[in-house]
């Protein structure tokens, strides 16, 4: 599984893993996983949202906290993830 680092607000860095992408309004989003915070119901999940500029060398992710925007976004992730066999280990 593809990882990236995400830096923090407070200065500390996050490994999270890359479980899909998509595209929405012109938008591209990751599901990603945190396998540190894994228990017995799975791993904690986030959607980032690609925020960078055409051209930008690397991409500059943030986490999507509106509500309706993660709704819409996590519908697509759903419907994604029901059509393939996804396992995460």
């Amino acid at each position: 599984m593809e990882t990236i680092i995400f830096d923090g607000e407070d200065g500390s860095q996050i490994e999270l893993g890359v479980v899909a992408q998509t595209r929405v309004n012109g938008s591209v989003y990751l599901l990603t996983v945190d396998p540190e915070e894994s228990g017995e119901e799975g791993s904690a999940a986030y959607i980032l949202k690609d925020t960078s500029e055409d051209g930008d060398k690397d991409g500059c992710y943030v986490f999507v906290e509106d509500d309706t925007e993660f709704d819409a976004v996590y519908k697509v992730f759903e419907v994604m993830l029901d059509e393939i066999d996804f396992e995460y280990e």
